[in-house]
């Protein structure tokens, strides 16, 4: 049986996913997009059209060749993939893995936070991400397939890194005394993914560096690397945030893993984000024209 990889919501996170598998696998990816369909067929992904409360035929035609399947889509009320596969045959299916988020534990008060803390979410987003889990891990228990909760740190990487805000003016240095995030490469997000799908793992992971720091520190050290002056400090003010960042601000929590290591065998390539972004500037110096 050709293992076969079905990415449902398929973006910059999961295409690290694939690259990482490697040669042998079989892979679909769904795209509301037309166009980005065909830059799926080009780069040898069978692009499956597909969107929320569209047709579903080419995503049910997909979903029962998949052997493993990721979703990358967030929930909003509900979640709108375990929706539409409610009413799928997957005959295949062997590993599910949910992208989820660390807005699961809650807020730690600047502690530290692993795969046995056991979930807390205060936040509505959190308990959305809680929910879809339970749900995900639900379908797979009815239908005999092993589900892994996959929780990311904030994604950083080529083309969506503070080099390439402070370039485009978009940086921040917005400062809350005791506050820090952690934060995972993309490559390393799709290496842990990978083996987590080739080795059917189940359960809570945590997909971190193991640097957890204030997100000022990230944007001096970018400045630092490029040359680029810094933006201005900027004190905390809830009321001037986006819903979406007061809710990122609101917890506070220190990031690690105990399973990534010991169970998927995957030790990080840049495991803080001084080594992350020391590699972007690399690969840029190597793809300059001479």
């Amino acid at each position: 049986m050709q293992p076969t990889f079905l990415s449902i919501g398929h973006g910059y996170s999961a295409a690290a996913v694939i690259e990482a598998l490697g040669a042998g696998w079989r892979v679909f990816a769904t795209t509301r997009s037309p166009e980005r369909a065909a830059g799926f067929a080009r780069g040898g992904v069978t692009p499956v059209l597909w969107h929320s409360g569209g047709p579903e035929a080419a995503l049910a035609a997909a979903a029962a060749e998949a052997t493993h399947l990721i979703t990358s889509v967030p929930p909003g009320a509900g979640d709108p993939v375990l929706a539409a596969l409610q009413g799928m045959a997957t005959p295949r299916l062997q590993w599910i893995g949910y992208l989820s988020a660390p807005s699961v534990y809650g807020d730690a008060g600047g502690g530290w936070v692993d795969e046995s803390t056991p979930p807390a979410p205060g936040s509505e987003r959190g308990k959305g991400r809680l929910e879809a889990e339970e749900a995900w891990q639900a379908l797979g228990a009815a239908r005999g397939v092993t589900v892994a909760r996959l929780r990311i740190a904030g994604i950083y990487g080529p083309g969506r890194s503070s080099i390439e805000a402070l370039r485009e003016g978009r940086a921040h240095r917005l400062i809350k005394p005791g506050q820090v995030f952690n934060r995972i490469h993309v490559t390393d997000l799709g290496r842990i993914v990978a083996a987590a799908a080739q080795a059917r793992a189940s359960g809570p992971f945590n997909l971190c560096d193991g640097a957890p720091c204030p997100p000022q520190d990230v944007v001096n050290h970018a400045a630092e690397l490029t040359g680029i002056a810094p933006p201005p400090e900027v004190p905390f003010d809830p009321q001037k945030l986006s819903p979406m960042a007061r809710s990122f601000y609101s917890e506070n929590k220190r990031l690690r893993s105990v399973r990534v290591g010991p169970e998927l065998g995957v030790t990080l390539r840049y495991p803080d984000y001084r080594a992350g972004l020391a590699a972007i500037l690399a690969a840029e110096a190597d793809d300059s024209p001479l």
